[in-house]
Protein backbone atom coordinates (compact mmCIF):
# COMPACT_ATOMS: atom_id res chain seq x y z
CA UNK A 1 0.00 0.00 0.00
CA UNK A 2 1.39 3.34 -0.89
CA UNK A 3 1.40 5.93 2.47
CA UNK A 4 0.19 9.71 1.20
CA UNK A 5 2.29 12.34 2.13
CA UNK A 6 1.59 13.99 5.04
CA UNK A 7 3.91 17.28 3.57
CA UNK A 8 1.77 17.14 0.19
CA UNK A 9 -1.52 16.95 2.20
CA UNK A 10 -0.98 19.96 4.39
CA UNK A 11 -0.04 21.80 1.46
CA UNK A 12 -3.15 20.96 -0.28
CA UNK A 13 -5.45 21.41 2.25
CA UNK A 14 -3.45 25.26 2.36
CA UNK A 15 -4.28 25.64 -1.25
CA UNK A 16 -7.96 24.73 -0.60
CA UNK A 17 -8.02 27.05 2.31
CA UNK A 18 -6.59 29.99 0.23
CA UNK A 19 -8.72 29.18 -2.97
CA UNK A 20 -11.79 29.68 -0.32
CA UNK A 21 -10.22 33.22 0.76
CA UNK A 22 -8.09 32.91 4.15
CA UNK A 23 -5.38 34.92 4.04
CA UNK A 24 -4.05 34.51 8.11
CA UNK A 25 -3.51 32.49 10.53
CA UNK A 26 -5.78 34.08 13.59
CA UNK A 27 -3.57 31.48 16.34
CA UNK A 28 -1.60 28.38 16.72
CA UNK A 29 -4.07 27.02 19.11
CA UNK A 30 -8.06 26.35 18.78
CA UNK A 31 -10.44 28.65 20.99
CA UNK A 32 -13.49 27.39 22.33
CA UNK A 33 -15.86 31.06 21.56
CA UNK A 34 -19.10 29.17 23.18
CA UNK A 35 -16.97 28.91 26.91
CA UNK A 36 -15.93 32.23 26.29
CA UNK A 37 -19.62 33.63 25.66
CA UNK A 38 -20.73 31.44 28.80
CA UNK A 39 -18.14 33.16 31.22
CA UNK A 40 -18.98 36.49 29.80
CA UNK A 41 -22.81 35.78 30.58
CA UNK A 42 -22.16 34.63 34.40
CA UNK A 43 -19.79 37.73 35.04
CA UNK A 44 -22.40 39.88 33.47
CA UNK A 45 -24.96 38.23 35.59
CA UNK A 46 -23.29 38.43 38.44
CA UNK A 47 -22.47 42.47 37.93
CA UNK A 48 -25.75 43.56 37.30
CA UNK A 49 -28.82 43.80 38.71
CA UNK A 50 -31.60 41.23 37.38
CA UNK A 51 -34.28 43.86 36.14
CA UNK A 52 -37.61 42.79 36.18
CA UNK A 53 -39.23 42.02 32.95
CA UNK A 54 -40.75 44.20 30.64
CA UNK A 55 -44.47 44.31 29.49
CA UNK A 56 -45.26 43.13 26.22
CA UNK A 57 -44.76 45.44 23.61
CA UNK A 58 -46.86 45.11 20.42
CA UNK A 59 -45.50 44.67 16.96
CA UNK A 60 -46.11 46.66 14.05
CA UNK A 61 -47.28 45.19 11.01
CA UNK A 62 -43.97 46.11 9.23
CA UNK A 63 -41.15 44.96 12.04
CA UNK A 64 -38.83 48.29 12.63
CA UNK A 65 -36.10 45.42 12.23
CA UNK A 66 -36.83 45.72 8.45
CA UNK A 67 -37.29 49.20 7.79
CA UNK A 68 -33.76 50.20 7.19
CA UNK A 69 -33.58 47.60 4.65
CA UNK A 70 -36.71 49.04 2.52
CA UNK A 71 -35.48 52.03 2.81
CA UNK A 72 -32.43 50.75 1.53
CA UNK A 73 -33.96 48.97 -1.61
CA UNK A 74 -35.78 52.28 -2.46
CA UNK A 75 -32.89 54.21 -2.95
CA UNK A 76 -31.45 51.57 -5.05
CA UNK A 77 -34.44 51.49 -7.37
CA UNK A 78 -34.13 55.11 -7.85
CA UNK A 79 -30.73 55.25 -8.33
CA UNK A 80 -31.20 52.64 -10.57
CA UNK A 81 -33.89 53.37 -12.43
CA UNK A 82 -32.27 57.21 -12.96
CA UNK A 83 -29.55 55.79 -15.03
CA UNK A 84 -29.85 56.02 -18.31
CA UNK A 85 -26.47 54.10 -19.38
CA UNK A 86 -24.02 51.59 -18.14
CA UNK A 87 -21.72 54.64 -17.23
CA UNK A 88 -23.91 56.16 -15.09
CA UNK A 89 -25.30 52.97 -13.66
CA UNK A 90 -21.68 52.29 -12.35
CA UNK A 91 -22.18 55.76 -11.21
CA UNK A 92 -24.75 55.25 -9.53
CA UNK A 93 -23.48 52.11 -7.66
CA UNK A 94 -20.58 54.00 -6.46
CA UNK A 95 -23.09 56.61 -5.03
CA UNK A 96 -25.04 53.90 -3.21
CA UNK A 97 -24.36 53.74 0.72
CA UNK A 98 -26.53 51.42 2.03
CA UNK A 99 -24.51 48.79 1.67
CA UNK A 100 -22.24 47.71 4.12
CA UNK A 101 -19.60 45.69 2.06
CA UNK A 102 -18.30 49.14 0.43
CA UNK A 103 -16.13 50.62 3.60
CA UNK A 104 -14.65 47.16 3.67
CA UNK A 105 -13.76 46.89 -0.10
CA UNK A 106 -10.65 48.30 -2.17
CA UNK A 107 -12.67 48.43 -5.58
CA UNK A 108 -16.35 49.29 -7.12
CA UNK A 109 -16.60 45.63 -9.20
CA UNK A 110 -18.56 46.72 -11.83
CA UNK A 111 -18.38 44.35 -15.35
CA UNK A 112 -15.73 42.99 -17.66
CA UNK A 113 -16.07 42.22 -21.52
CA UNK A 114 -18.21 44.01 -24.59
CA UNK A 115 -21.52 44.94 -23.47
CA UNK A 116 -22.62 44.45 -26.71
CA UNK A 117 -22.45 40.56 -26.41
CA UNK A 118 -25.51 38.77 -26.57
CA UNK A 119 -24.32 36.40 -23.76
CA UNK A 120 -24.22 38.16 -20.38
CA UNK A 121 -22.47 35.88 -17.54
CA UNK A 122 -23.57 36.75 -13.40
CA UNK A 123 -21.69 35.91 -10.77
CA UNK A 124 -22.21 36.14 -7.00
CA UNK A 125 -19.23 38.75 -5.51
CA UNK A 126 -15.63 39.52 -5.83
CA UNK A 127 -13.11 37.60 -4.06
CA UNK A 128 -9.99 38.71 -3.53
CA UNK A 129 -8.44 39.26 -7.04
CA UNK A 130 -10.93 41.01 -7.96
CA UNK A 131 -11.42 43.53 -5.27
CA UNK A 132 -7.67 44.39 -5.88
CA UNK A 133 -8.08 44.89 -9.60
CA UNK A 134 -11.82 46.22 -9.88
CA UNK A 135 -12.70 43.18 -12.40
CA UNK A 136 -14.71 40.44 -12.14
CA UNK A 137 -13.10 36.70 -12.62
CA UNK A 138 -9.76 37.37 -12.66
CA UNK A 139 -8.31 34.67 -10.15
CA UNK A 140 -7.79 30.96 -11.06
CA UNK A 141 -11.73 30.56 -11.59
CA UNK A 142 -11.29 33.54 -13.62
CA UNK A 143 -8.89 31.69 -15.84
CA UNK A 144 -11.24 28.68 -15.63
CA UNK A 145 -14.04 30.35 -16.97
CA UNK A 146 -11.84 32.09 -19.71
CA UNK A 147 -10.72 28.66 -21.43
CA UNK A 148 -13.99 27.28 -21.28
CA UNK A 149 -15.45 30.26 -23.14
CA UNK A 150 -13.01 29.90 -25.55
CA UNK A 151 -14.23 26.54 -26.19
CA UNK A 152 -17.18 27.09 -27.68
CA UNK A 153 -15.22 30.01 -29.34
CA UNK A 154 -16.34 33.56 -26.82
CA UNK A 155 -14.20 35.54 -25.05
CA UNK A 156 -14.54 38.75 -22.68
CA UNK A 157 -11.92 40.78 -25.20
CA UNK A 158 -13.83 39.97 -28.68
CA UNK A 159 -15.22 43.15 -29.87
CA UNK A 160 -17.53 41.24 -32.26
CA UNK A 161 -20.81 40.69 -30.51
CA UNK A 162 -21.03 37.21 -31.72
CA UNK A 163 -18.08 36.23 -30.44
CA UNK A 164 -18.48 38.34 -26.98
CA UNK A 165 -19.13 37.93 -23.72
CA UNK A 166 -20.48 40.57 -20.69
CA UNK A 167 -19.85 39.77 -17.44
CA UNK A 168 -21.14 41.22 -14.17
CA UNK A 169 -22.09 39.58 -10.14
CA UNK A 170 -24.86 39.97 -8.01
CA UNK A 171 -23.09 42.27 -5.28
CA UNK A 172 -20.21 44.46 -6.78
CA UNK A 173 -18.42 44.69 -3.50
CA UNK A 174 -16.30 41.72 -2.16
CA UNK A 175 -17.66 40.31 1.59
CA UNK A 176 -15.45 39.95 3.92
CA UNK A 177 -13.27 37.25 4.21
CA UNK A 178 -15.23 35.72 0.88
CA UNK A 179 -18.41 34.64 2.79
CA UNK A 180 -21.56 34.72 1.06
CA UNK A 181 -23.66 37.41 0.66
CA UNK A 182 -26.30 37.77 2.94
CA UNK A 183 -30.18 38.02 1.81
CA UNK A 184 -30.40 41.77 2.82
CA UNK A 185 -27.36 42.47 0.41
CA UNK A 186 -28.62 40.75 -1.62
CA UNK A 187 -32.18 42.32 -1.94
CA UNK A 188 -30.61 46.14 -1.77
CA UNK A 189 -28.15 45.28 -4.75
CA UNK A 190 -30.61 43.23 -7.20
CA UNK A 191 -32.24 46.65 -8.40
CA UNK A 192 -29.10 47.26 -9.54
CA UNK A 193 -28.34 43.84 -11.50
CA UNK A 194 -31.89 44.16 -12.99
CA UNK A 195 -30.96 47.73 -14.41
CA UNK A 196 -27.75 46.28 -15.44
CA UNK A 197 -28.92 43.64 -17.89
CA UNK A 198 -31.73 45.57 -19.12
CA UNK A 199 -28.65 48.59 -20.24
CA UNK A 200 -27.01 45.55 -21.54
CA UNK A 201 -29.75 43.85 -22.96
CA UNK A 202 -28.03 40.28 -23.95
CA UNK A 203 -29.80 37.71 -25.16
CA UNK A 204 -29.15 35.24 -22.37
CA UNK A 205 -28.09 34.85 -19.31
CA UNK A 206 -26.03 32.69 -17.32
CA UNK A 207 -26.31 33.07 -13.42
CA UNK A 208 -23.22 30.92 -11.96
CA UNK A 209 -23.42 29.04 -8.64
CA UNK A 210 -25.94 29.19 -6.29
CA UNK A 211 -25.94 32.97 -4.65
CA UNK A 212 -26.34 34.50 -8.58
CA UNK A 213 -29.57 31.68 -8.91
CA UNK A 214 -30.98 32.89 -5.48
CA UNK A 215 -30.53 36.41 -6.62
CA UNK A 216 -31.96 35.81 -9.93
CA UNK A 217 -34.08 33.17 -10.03
CA UNK A 218 -35.14 33.00 -6.65
CA UNK A 219 -33.82 29.26 -6.00
CA UNK A 220 -31.03 27.63 -5.00
CA UNK A 221 -29.79 24.30 -5.70
CA UNK A 222 -27.20 24.59 -8.28
CA UNK A 223 -26.82 20.60 -9.33
CA UNK A 224 -30.62 20.57 -9.79
CA UNK A 225 -30.88 23.87 -11.63
CA UNK A 226 -28.08 23.51 -13.74
CA UNK A 227 -28.57 22.90 -17.65
CA UNK A 228 -31.98 23.53 -17.20
CA UNK A 229 -33.13 26.24 -19.55
CA UNK A 230 -35.50 28.97 -17.43
CA UNK A 231 -36.30 32.38 -17.54
CA UNK A 232 -34.26 35.37 -15.90
CA UNK A 233 -35.23 39.18 -16.64
CA UNK A 234 -37.49 38.24 -19.28
CA UNK A 235 -34.91 36.47 -21.20
CA UNK A 236 -33.72 33.15 -21.22
CA UNK A 237 -31.41 31.59 -18.35
CA UNK A 238 -29.19 28.60 -18.14
CA UNK A 239 -27.97 28.26 -14.43
CA UNK A 240 -23.87 26.98 -14.38
CA UNK A 241 -21.51 25.82 -11.84
CA UNK A 242 -19.26 28.04 -10.86
CA UNK A 243 -15.72 28.05 -11.82
CA UNK A 244 -14.50 28.12 -8.38
CA UNK A 245 -16.48 25.17 -7.77
CA UNK A 246 -15.31 23.24 -10.84
CA UNK A 247 -11.67 23.66 -9.34
CA UNK A 248 -12.91 21.86 -6.32
CA UNK A 249 -15.03 19.40 -8.10
CA UNK A 250 -13.11 18.34 -11.30
CA UNK A 251 -15.42 15.64 -11.93
CA UNK A 252 -18.22 17.84 -12.62
CA UNK A 253 -16.62 19.84 -15.70
CA UNK A 254 -18.36 16.91 -18.16
CA UNK A 255 -21.83 18.62 -17.13
CA UNK A 256 -19.91 22.29 -17.66
CA UNK A 257 -18.95 21.22 -21.02
CA UNK A 258 -22.52 20.23 -21.75
CA UNK A 259 -24.05 22.83 -20.64
CA UNK A 260 -21.44 25.35 -23.04
CA UNK A 261 -22.53 23.45 -25.77
CA UNK A 262 -26.21 24.36 -25.14
CA UNK A 263 -25.44 27.40 -24.87
CA UNK A 264 -23.17 27.41 -27.84
CA UNK A 265 -25.87 26.07 -30.02
CA UNK A 266 -28.79 28.72 -28.60
CA UNK A 267 -26.52 31.30 -29.58
CA UNK A 268 -26.21 29.84 -33.30
CA UNK A 269 -30.25 29.49 -33.44
CA UNK A 270 -29.79 33.11 -32.35
CA UNK A 271 -28.28 34.26 -35.65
Amino acid sequence: MTGTDPHAEALAQLAWLVELGATEAIGEQPVNRFEEADAAKVADRQQKPVAPPAAPVAKSVTSPDRAPLDEAVEVARRLAAGAGDLAALRAAIDAFEGCELKKGARNLVFADGNPAARLMIIGEAPGRDEDREGFPFVGRAGKLLDRMLAAIGLSRKAEEAENAVYIANVLPWRPPQNRDPTPDEIAMMLPFLARHVALANPDLIVPMGNIACQAVLGRRGITRLRGQWTQAFDRPALPMFHPAYLLRSPARKREAWADLLEIQSRLKGLN
